[in-house]
């Protein structure tokens, strides 16, 4: 019983050894996976967004984050002109209005 006792103190009280960084590990350990599961995906479709916006041109079948879809007539800096079926009506939107190409699946498989 004694024994015992003994054990459950050694227990409670570990002693002033204990290293402060074991402390703080899971901590660094919770934040590097909320970083390779979070940030770095986001990071990487920034990046594809922005070269895909970079890389616009005429002729080309874009959807809006409104939901249109477009052809683009003419190009600027900040707006483009898109060309919306079935009448041909002609908008203009901002470069950065654009969500995706609507032919990109298409364009991919034709590199294969």
């Amino acid at each position: 019983m004694q024994y015992f006792s003994f054990f459950l103190l050694q227990q409670a009280a570990p002693g002033a050894t204990s290293n402060p960084l074991m402390s703080f590990l899971p901590l660094i350990f919770i934040v590097a996976i909320f970083y390779f599961l979070v940030f770095m995906p986001m990071q990487k479709q920034k990046k594809q967004q922005a070269q895909m916006l970079a890389s616009l041109q005429t002729g080309t079948d874009v959807l809006t984050t409104g939901g249109i879809v477009g052809t683009i007539i003419s190009i600027t800096d900040t707006t483009l002109v898109l060309r919306v079926k079935p009448d041909n009506i002609k908008l203009q939107v901002m470069r950065s209005a654009v969500a995706s190409l609507v032919d990109a699946p298409k364009a991919i498989e034709e590199k294969k």
